[in-house]
């Protein structure tokens, strides 16, 4: 033990905290490691690779040996490539590739790892919002919309038909058929064109705050000629819309409102007799206590606090955060009226809650 003029210290503890927080900065560094690797293409150029140099691998994705093979030693020294000294040659493992390419996706993790330089362009604004309080908004979150169409593409429309729509029986029927739809906090429209690709009979609109991932949904829809749905840039909380919808989506959006309990109540408002409001949130607990074992639970409430709670402060709102929980989730459906809400767990995905809510 180390004694000091307060306290009794263990210096075991002290030497076992150390060897932690030297994981952590290596673990930090390595994210920003899976980032690049996936936006530069070096995950997928190595995996349709044999061993091999990172001359080679740098001519086969078209870029800088000299940046490449440095990242590469962040690699091999962080575990993730094989390195060979005796003929200088990298291997990206295919255990390693099942989670790091994009052939592999819905399980592609760099993807996720691109939230972290994300939210760090903005530490300055939050460390400020840490001293004086109030938020940091969307506009000043560069590639947000893009990583989190990405994200989509993975969580939700890569399930979307065969486990999320069957979650209310009566869906893929309807949808065929033809009903109204609406999709609030769309973002940049992925999960919508998908629904609008499948289902030509039904109609669909998109609601988002922000006009550059309007514009970007709006486009890529004429692009594949869709006639069946539009885009619109709106304030959720001014969502009014009586009586308009069969069906209402929310794939990750609602913590991020700045007024959450309007926005539930405007959903109910929009729906016909018979509507269902189908949402999907992160699956954690509203329980701090609850949360300690979370495989995520760290980077669930840093990109919180660096993003998902900071945009609704910025904008006067309740800042419920990421991690706000089922529990009050199913408490904010029941105080807008929802007096069916039915909670579900796909075996595939260990990361979200999905609800049903009927009125």
């Amino acid at each position: 033990m180390i004694a000091t003029a307060e306290m009794l210290v263990d210096s075991q503890r002290v030497d076992a905290f150390a060897t932690r927080l030297t994981g952590i900065l290596n673990s930090g560094a390595l994210a920003l490691g899976l980032s690049i690797g996936h936006r530069t293409g070096l995950f997928d150029a190595l995996e349709a690779l044999p061993p091999t140099t990172s001359e080679q691998i740098a001519d086969h994705a078209g870029l800088n040996e000299r940046y490449v093979r440095e990242w590469l030693g962040a690699m091999v020294t962080g575990g993730v490539v094989e390195y060979d000294p005796a003929d200088t040659s990298y291997r990206l493992p295919p255990e390693h590739a099942a989670l790091l390419t994009r052939r592999s996706s819905p399980n592609n993790l760099a993807v996720a790892a691109q939230f972290l330089p994300v939210i760090a362009s903005v530490e300055d604004r939050i460390v400020e919002c840490f001293r004086e309080g109030g938020g940091v908004g969307y506009d000043h979150f560069d590639r947000f919309h893009e990583v989190m169409a990405e994200e989509s593409r993975q969580t939700v429309v890569a399930a979307l038909f065969d486990h999320i729509l069957p979650l209310a029986a009566e869906l893929p029927g309807r949808l065929r058929d033809g009903i109204e739809v609406a999709d609030i906090g769309c973002g940049m429209g992925r999960a919508l064109i998908a629904l609008a690709s499948e289902y030509p009979n039904s109609r669909f609109t998109g609601f988002d705050l922000s006009s550059e991932a309007i514009e970007d949904a709006t486009d890529r829809a004429r692009l594949l000629g869709l006639r069946n749905v539009r885009f619109e840039t709106l304030d959720l909380s001014k969502f009014d819309r009586p009586a308009a919808f069969d069906l209402v989506t929310a794939f990750d959006v609602i913590h991020d409102q700045a007024k959450p309990a309007r926005v539930l109540e405007n959903v109910r408002a929009a729906l016909r007799p018979d509507g269902v409001f189908l949402m999907q949130d992160i699956r954690t607990s509203s329980h701090l206590e609850n949360n300690v074992e979370h495989a995520l639970g760290p980077f669930l409430y840093t990109i919180s606090y660096n993003h998902c709670m900071t945009v609704s402060l910025a904008r006067d709102g309740a800042g419920l955060g990421t991690c706000w929980g089922r529990e009050l989730a199913e408490q904010m459906l029941h105080e807008a009226r929802f007096p069916d809400v039915a909670v579900f767990q796909l075996e595939h995905d260990m990361m979200n809650d999905f609800y049903v809510a009927r009125i």
